[in-house]
């Protein structure tokens, strides 16, 4: 792992930048997952005998990248799960968009339903069965001749919520084919990156913000500036 992708590291916690080619869970291609790559690298540094404790705290879809938090030990595991779970952390999110939103800000309230078998979320109406409502904040920061930057702050956490969302008002993310997106990145990458977590240490309580630097792209590079 490169040592420059850590963002934090402490005896309960190690959060990385991922990159938008890493994966947090196995899937079928057999990759390695960013975990064990975590476990590999504390292994090494601490010179740890046996098993290496690595908890995944949440996840990022493989094509998005920023910053990722893992737990060193399960008390801290717990925790930090709790604090997902009870939404007291602060989660967000850089997108490019292809298209400019209709606002320079605004929420965007939807239900969402996920197809399993496409792993495709889908807006759907409140009474759907299995819908969900995915709610988010945005707010328009720049725009360059072609492409658009918005910082967003998610109020849930459904699956593939923004990019679901943005591509229900005609504003997809760059690059994401799956939601309607004119052409793919060469990298394989959407520009959506985690730009920022905010939360509570799991046992000093201390507040705790990570913020993620942007990838290196020509998309990214256009708002290098205002990074």
């Amino acid at each position: 792992m490169n040592l420059n992708s850590i963002l934090y590291e402490d005896n309960h916690l190690i959060a990385v930048n991922k990159k938008s080619s890493e994966i947090v869970q196995g899937d079928r291609t057999g990759d390695i997952t960013m975990p064990d790559t975590v476990k590999a690298y504390l292994k090494e540094k601490y010179n740890k005998p046996g098993n290496v404790f690595c908890g995944v705290i949440h996840r990022l879809d493989r094509p998005t990248s920023g910053v990722i938090l893992f737990a060193r030990t399960s008390k801290g595991l717990e925790r930090m799960n709790k604090q997902f779970r009870d939404k007291e952390t602060n989660k967000i999110y850089w997108a490019i968009l292809e298209n400019k939103p209709p606002n320079s800000g605004g929420k965007l309230v939807n239900y969402l339903k996920k197809n399993e078998k496409q792993n495709k979320s889908y807006v759907t109406s409140k009474d759907t069965k299995g819908a969900k409502e995915a709610i988010l904040s945005y707010r328009l920061l720049s725009s360059s001749e072609r492409y658009h930057l918005v910082e967003v702050q998610l109020e849930t956490g459904r699956h593939h919520q923004i990019r679901t969302q943005f591509s229900k008002i005609g504003c997809c993310v760059k690059g994401d084919l799956k939601y309607g997106a004119k052409r793919s990145n060469n990298d394989g990458s959407i520009c959506l990156h985690a730009r920022k977590l905010d939360f509570n240490h799991p046992t000093t309580k201390e507040p705790i913000s990570i913020t993620a630097p942007l990838p290196e792209n020509t998309f990214w590079n256009l708002f290098k500036s205002i990074s």
